[in-house]
C-alpha cells in the first residue's frame, strides 16, 4: 500500500490514480447524460413526441443495470486498468451513433447501448480501494464519485452552449460527437498511466467467476431475493415499450423478451448455486465469511440516493423550463445546480463516514434526503427562482452525501469481491432510476418527488439492520497465504 500522505492536489502515487480515475468517471457521465440538456432541440430536429422523449430517458439508464453487475465481475477478474480503458473506447461508438441518428428508432438504440458506459463508475471504486488505506477510503471514494459525477452537470451547462456555438439545427450533433471523442482519447490516456495496485501489493481475485460469492445459506437466499428487482425492472422497461406504453415493441416482441428474461434469471440462479455450492456443505472457513445483509442494505440505500439523482438529473432541465418559463440554456444551467453539489457533497459524505462511522452517517444523511425531497415537492411557479435553486441544492447535498457514505462502506465488506459488490449496489441505483423515471412518466411531478421521499424513509429504517464495519477483512493470496486488510 502506498504510504504517501493525502495531498489532494498532488499528481503522483495514489493521488495520480485517483485523479485519473475521477476524470475517466467524469467523461463517462458526460457521455451518459449528453442528451438530457439538449432534448428540446433534438426533439425539434427529429420530430419527437413527449412520450418518445421520456422513453429515451428511460432507455438511457436501462442497460446499466446488468452492465454494472457484469463490469463488476470483469473488473475483479481482469483488473480496473484494462476494463476502464476498453469501456471508454468501445462506448464512444454508440455516442457517435446517437450524434448521427435521424430517426427515433436510431436514437433509441444508441441511448440503450450508451447505458453501458454508466457502468464505468464501478471500475473506479475497485482501483481506488486498492490504492488508499481504510482510514482515507471514504474521502477518496467520495472525491472519485463526486468529482466524476459532476460530468452530468458539466454536460448540462456546457453542451447547450457548444451546440449554439456550432449553430444550425444540427449543432447538437457536434456537441454530442465531441463527448465521444473525449471518451475515445481518454481510453488511451488511462491505459498508459495507471496500474491496478501499488508496486508490491497483491490484487485479490474472486475464487470463482460467474456470480457473487456468499458465505452462508441465509445469505444465498437473500442474494437471490436481491436479484429479483433487477429483473423486474427490466420487465418494467419492456412494458413501457409495449403497446400499453409508447408502442415501440409489438406484443409478440414483448412476450419474447419477457420469456428471455425468465430464462436468463433461471440460468443466473443456477450459476449462483454453482459458484456457492460450498455454503451447503459447510466448508467455508470462518475467517473468510462476510455478511451479505451489509450489501443488501447498501443496495436499498443506493436505490434511493443514486436512483433519484439519475432520475432528477434527467428531468430537472425540463422541470425548471416549464415551471419558471426558462430558455434551454438557462434551464440547463439552473438544473446543473443539483449535480454541482457533487463536488462537495459526495466527498463530504465519505469524509463524515471516515470520521464518525459508516452507520451513524448513513442514518443522518438518509433522514435528510427524505426531508429534502418532501421540500422539493412543494416547488411551483409561485416560488422565487433563487429560493427554488437553494431548495434543490439543499436536497442534493443529502442525496450525494448519502451516495458517498454508501461507497465509503462498500470496499470494506470483502476486498476480492469489491467490484461485484459495487456492481450490484450500483445496479440498484439504476433500478431506482428506471423505477422513478417510470413513475415520473405516469404521475404529476409533485407525486414523483413524494415517491422518492417515501423510498428514502424505507432506506432509513433498513440502516438499522446494518453492522458497523470493524476489524479486518481476511483474504487469501495466490500463494495460499492469509492476508489481513484493516477496515478501520
Amino acid at each position: 500500500m502506498s504510504q504517501d500522505k493525502f495531498k489532494l492536489f498532488s499528481f503522483s502515487g495514489k493521488m495520480k490514480i485517483m485523479h485519473l480515475s475521477w476524470m475517466a468517471f467524469f467523461i463517462t457521465f458526460m457521455v451518459w447524460f449528453n442528451a438530457a440538456p439538449l432534448l428540446s432541440v433534438i426533439a425539434e430536429s427529429i420530430g419527437l413526441t413527449p412520450s418518445q422523449i421520456k422513453t429515451l430517458l428511460i432507455l438511457n439508464v436501462a442497460l446499466t443495470i446488468p452492465a454494472r453487475v457484469l463490469i463488476g465481475m470483469v473488473t475483479d477478474k481482469y483488473g480496473p486498468r484494462l476494463v476502464y480503458s476498453l469501456l471508454l473506447g468501445i462506448c464512444s461508438i454508440p455516442c457517435f451513433m446517437f450524434a448521427l441518428g435521424t430517426t427515433f428508432e436510431q436514437l433509441a438504440l444508441a441511448r440503450f447501448l450508451l447505458g453501458f458506459i454508466g457502468a464505468g463508475f464501478v471500475v473506479g471504486i475497485r482501483i481506488v480501494s486498492e490504492w488508499f488505506p481504510a482510514k482515507e477510503l471514504g474521502t477518496a471514494e467520495g472525491i472519485y464519485g463526486g468529482w466524476g459525477n459532476f460530468g452530468s452537470a458539466a454536460a448540462a451547462f456546457t453542451l447547450p452552449a457548444v451546440a449554439l456555438a456550432f449553430g444550425g439545427a444540427d449543432g447538437w450533433r457536434y456537441a454530442i460527437g465531441l463527448t465521444g471523442l473525449m471518451s475515445l482519447a481518454f481510453a488511451f490516456i488511462y491505459y498508459f498511466n495507471v496500474t491496478d495496485t501499488p508496486k508490491g501489493s497483491s490484487y485479490f481475485k474472486p475464487k470463482r467467476s460467474g456470480a457473487l460469492e456468499v458465505t452462508s445459506k441465509g445469505d444465498f437466499g437473500l442474494l437471490l431475493v436481491m436479484k429479483v428487482p433487477m429483473y423486474a425492472t427490466l420487465a418494467l422497461l419492456t412494458w413501457k415499450l409495449s403497446p400499453a406504453g409508447v408502442n415501440m415493441l409489438t406484443e409478440q416482441m414483448v412476450n419474447a423478451i419477457n420469456l428471455l428474461l425468465v430464462a436468463i434469471f433461471l440460468v443466473d440462479v443456477y450459476q449462483t448455486y454453482q459458484v456457492n455450492k460450498a455454503v451447503f456443505s459447510g466448508t467455508i472457513p470462518e475467517f473468510e465469511r462476510y455478511q451479505f445483509k451489509q450489501v443488501a442494505v447498501l443496495n436499498v440505500l443506493y436505490f434511493s440516493t443514486f436512483g433519484s439523482e439519475l432520475a432528477v438529473v434527467s428531468m430537472l432541465p425540463l422541470f425548471f423550463a416549464e415551471t419558471f418559463e426558462l430558455g434551454l440554456a438557462q434551464a440547463g444551467m439552473v438544473a446543473s445546480s443539483y449535480a454541482f453539489m457533487n463536488l462537495m457533497s459526495r466527498p463530504g459524505g465519505g469524509w463524515l463516514s471516515d470520521r464518525f462511522g459508516r452507520k451513524s452517517t448513513l442514518l443522518i444523511l438518509t433522514a435528510g434526503l427524505a426531508m429534502g425531497y418532501f421540500g422539493v415537492a412543494q416547488i411551483d411557479g409561485t416560488w422565487a427562482l433563487p429560493v427554488a435553486i437553494v431548495m434543490v441544492m439543499a436536497c442534493s447535498f443529502f442525496v450525494q452525501s448519502g451516495e458517498g457514505a454508501v461507497f465509503a462502506a462498500v470496499p470494506l465488506i470483502k476486498r476480492r469481491l469489491t467490484g461485484q459488490i459495487a456492481g450490484m449496489t450500483g445496479a440498484y441505483g439504476n433500478v431506482g432510476a428506471v423505477f422513478f423515471l417510470t413513475v415520473y412518466s405516469i404521475v404529476s411531478t409533485q407525486t414523483f418527488f413524494y415517491v422518492i421521499a417515501v423510498s428514502a424513509l424505507i432506506g432509513f429504517f433498513t440502516v438499522f439492520l446494518m453492522n458497523e464495519p470493524k476489524g479486518h477483512i481476511s483474504e487469501v493470496n495466490e500463494k495460499g497465504e492469509v492476508t489481513l486488510i484493516s477496515v478501520n
